[in-house]
């Protein structure tokens, strides 16, 4: 009996220890920041008082970056970049799963011949991508995922690409109906790689590679539940293309709770061309009008302004994952892609009521550099007295105002904020509140506050900029 009874003794207390250890276990991983079993309500999601706008974690979000790459899980300073951008105020970069630079890594295995097996993986790509979506769930950074990028797949990128039949042991040219040469820009949109659904070429034989290729991906980041997912990259592509993959990614989400758009390269973004998205909420669950910001000026608020009214019966966040720009890029200079134009375009963006802006990798963008990280201060240094997606854009509150000069977003009556490219002097109708007000300056190129005083309401009060610089002013009611 005694036996018996030291063998039951010692079997609970090996119970009791192991439950101790899980639960330690469990608090390590809860500490030091493992969010890859994530509850619904924690996912990244449209913010349910503002469609406009994300939430995240259950709190409303306003998502900006700026980093120095579009595949930022292939750069070997990930981590370091990550926390610069952090450290800045960023919550969002782009991430394309291109392997096109110098010394990136392939998604797939290459044998001792140097060709490659689309039917086996290479591990030391998908690590690299495992541990950007960790490293960026750790910091709550937003992922907007790239699937599919043009210049992957044409030129000389074509010639050492995986999928390239010359390039592996799967297919042959014939086979795959695909040729050795695609050397046109692809815009063009001549590379058949883009017509293997059902509804164009229907390319049994490559399809069901690049379908194993997002089936992979998605085993990944559905994981976790800081990611936004992009079809492609600028795309002159068919509808059927972006709609048989939207759908895919949508059948293989494991029930997930996740939102896909498509980027349309058409810079005219009132196009027919956007409204393959912008149509279809049922299957877009956000929209990204990056192409945009080839636009200057006042063009460049009057096209965004058109998409959010154009969604107003179903609204939904609308990004902005490439703001291009950079004096530093000589063939942007003649059409006035300063950078001037790109921190510009940044405020006007966040002023004009988007869920999501980031400046573009250099050189075609600023990237993460003094002037896009004094931006981002900038906003951040306002959300501590107006939260962005508590106002619209009101420009009927301003009078004797010009074209470019300024832009308001408001919640009437409470809180307004001002943007002022450059000099500025224009009146806010505030006839209708009689009580005080508190005005702040803020300027666009070095986030510093400039100065606070009282204003009153009842009237109109004109609004004057010190500095020929970019400054906001922002407004609250006393």
């Amino acid at each position: 009996m005694n036996n018996m009874n030291n063998q039951l003794l010692k079997t609970v207390c090996l119970f009791v220890a192991l439950t101790f250890v899980l639960f330690v276990i469990g608090i390590f991983y809860n500490c030091t920041g493992n969010k890859t079993t994530v509850p619904v309500e924690n996912r990244i999601k449209p913010y349910p008082e503002n469609s406009f706008y994300w939430q995240y974690e259950g709190q409303p979000v306003l998502l900006l970056g700026a980093t120095d790459n579009d595949n930022l899980f292939q750069n070997p300073n990930l981590k370091s970049h990550l926390d610069s951008l952090k450290a800045a105020g960023g919550n969002y970069i782009r991430n394309t799963m291109s392997d096109r630079d110098p010394d990136n890594e392939k998604a797939f295995f290459k044998n001792e011949n140097g060709l490659y097996n689309l039917n086996k993986w290479n591990d030391a790509y998908w690590d690299k991508f495992e541990n950007m979506l960790k490293h960026t769930s750790e910091r709550d950074i937003i992922v907007q995922l790239e699937i599919w990028d043009r210049f992957d797949h044409s030129r000389d990128q074509w010639l050492t690409d995986p999928f390239n039949p010359k390039n592996n042991i799967n297919y042959t040219f014939e086979e795959a109906k695909l040729d050795s040469l695609y050397p046109k820009h692809p815009g063009a949109n001549e590379q058949p790689f883009f017509f293997t659904v059902p509804e164009s070429n229907n390319n049994e034989i490559v399809l069901k590679f690049q379908e194993a290729f997002v089936k992979k991906l998605l085993s990944h980041s559905l994981k976790y539940g800081n990611v936004l997912y992009c079809i492609d990259n600028e795309t002159s592509g068919t509808e059927e293309w972006a709609k048989y993959w939207a759908g895919f990614i949508k059948e293989n989400s494991a029930n997930k709770e996740i939102y896909i758009t498509q980027m349309w390269d058409h810079w005219d973004i009132k196009s027919d061309t956007h409204k393959r998205t912008l149509d279809h909420p049922e299957r877009y669950g956000f929209i990204d009008i990056a192409q945009n910001s080839h636009n200057a000026g006042f063009n460049n608020w009057e096209n965004a302004q058109f998409i959010f009214n154009y969604i107003s019966d179903n609204p939904r966040p609308v990004n902005s994952t490439k703001i291009y720009g950079s004096s530093g890029y000589e063939p942007w200079l003649n059409r006035g892609m300063t950078s001037e134009h790109a921190v510009e375009t940044f405020f006007r963006n966040i002023v004009g009521g988007f869920a999501s802006s980031r400046f573009h990798r250099p050189p075609h963008g600023l990237g993460l550099s003094e002037p896009s990280i004094n931006s981002i201060k900038t906003i951040r240094e306002i959300e501590n007295h107006v939260k962005i997606w508590e106002i619209n854009p009101r420009m009927n509150l301003l009078q004797d105002v010009d074209e470019n000069e300024a832009y308001l977003s408001a919640k009437e009556g409470e809180k307004y904020v001002i943007y002022f490219p450059g000099e500025g002097n224009v009146s806010l109708d505030l006839n209708s509140f009689d009580y005080p007000f508190t005005l702040r300056w803020i300027n666009t190129h070095n986030a510093e506050w400039a100065k606070k005083e009282k204003i009153e309401g009842g009237n109109l009060v004109v609004l004057e900029t010190s500095s020929r610089e970019g400054s906001i002013a922002v407004i609250t009611k006393r």
